[in-house]
């Protein structure tokens, strides 16, 4: 599991880091509420460990932000422990709430139970059509109005995992980590080159993968 904790206070972040870690799991750290808005467009998570008074911008305005284009669960942490607080953070989105001072092995014990009923009801998708695009994961195919069209491993990759994380701003940097590796020692042409190939193959469905300029790309439909 994937955990982002954002808390203001480091030596909150610094126990729930041991803990997750000692879980097996993996930590990113933001201190404020628009770091943590920052690290979702570009990361993907598992669980979103929320702390609500900070500066910049805080946990509830943040949630707001991040449910535009994430349905990460969220854990909200808060000092306060009032009705009306928790009933608004589950209004705009979070999973749970856990108030300060809070046992970290009951914190752990939540991540687990959002992460289960976050994925309980899921099934990972198999086949993927958007207008006359078709997409076989398992076959690994791709079709484009009914015409199989053939691409390279990397295309179906990059392709894949576009689709998986449709609508969300992918950095060139992200799509050279994720589908190349973070071994790889390439750069952004690489991503470029290959996106420009893919878009020739998918032809008049290239309009799925927009370009952001300065940033990278986001299949949208």
């Amino acid at each position: 599991m994937k955990v982002l904790i954002v808390d203001d206070e480091e030596m909150i972040r610094a126990v729930l880091r041991e803990y997750i870690e000692f879980e097996g799991g993996e930590t990113d750290e933001a201190q404020d509420g628009m770091e943590a808005v920052k690290k979702c467009r570009e990361n993907q998570y598992d669980v979103i460990l929320m702390d609500i008074m900070m500066p910049k911008l805080d946990g509830f305005s943040a949630v707001k932000e991040i449910r535009k284009f994430s349905d990460t669960p969220v854990i909200m942490l808060s000092a306060r422990g009032e009705e009306y607080d928790k009933l608004f953070g589950f209004e705009i989105g979070s999973d749970d709430y856990v108030t300060k001072p809070f046992s970290p092995k009951e914190v752990i014990a939540r991540i687990h139970a959002v992460m289960k009923r976050a994925g309980g009801g899921k099934k990972p998708r198999d086949m993927y059509e958007f207008e006359g695009l078709k997409i076989d994961k398992v076959g690994r195919n791709v079709y484009v109005d009914g015409e199989r069209v053939e691409l390279t491993p990397k295309e179906y990759e990059l392709l894949f995992y576009f689709v998986e994380n449709a609508g969300v701003a992918l950095t060139r940097e992200r799509l050279l980590n994720q589908v190349w590796g973070y071994d790889f020692y390439g750069d952004d042409r690489t991503v470029d080159t290959h996106v420009k190939m893919l878009r020739g193959n998918l032809k008049e469905y290239r309009k799925f993968i927009v370009t952001l300029r300065g940033l990278g790309y986001k299949f949208e439909t």
